[in-house]
């Protein structure tokens, strides 16, 4: 099994983006591989709790994220620089991440054998 590291980098509401990189997150888990997600920039955004993107004709992210758990995906990861930069904590967010410093990132993505930076 190989294991793949997805980093997310674009706002929440960026047109299909995030749609696009969660098809192709659950796919891969589907086929039974190992996947973990790293949250780096305005990325974060995309995990922070009490979004109303309805009023603005956007769809739910929070919501979307929610379904990585029913394919297994449960190793995802943030910078911690970049949730502070936005003003932004663990406790602010609407799934359970374990947190990086930037320092760590490099090393953290050679454990990988496929990185896929969206």
């Amino acid at each position: 099994m190989k294991r793949y590291l997805f980093i997310l980098r674009k706002p929440a509401h960026s047109g299909a983006y995030l749609q696009e990189m969660l098809d192709i997150i659950l796919i891969t888990a589907a086929f039974d591989q190992s996947v973990s997600i790293l949250w780096l920039d305005d990325a974060v955004f995309q995990l922070k709790n009490h979004q109303q993107p309805e009023m603005s004709g956007m769809k739910d992210t929070a919501a979307m994220l929610q379904s990585l758990s029913l394919y297994d995906v449960t190793a995802l990861y943030i910078e911690t620089e970049s949730l502070q930069q936005r003003g932004l904590n663990t406790d602010s967010l609407c799934l359970p991440v374990q947190t990086l410093p930037r320092h760590a990132i490099g090393e953290f993505m050679q454990s990988f054998d496929v990185v896929f930076a969206g």
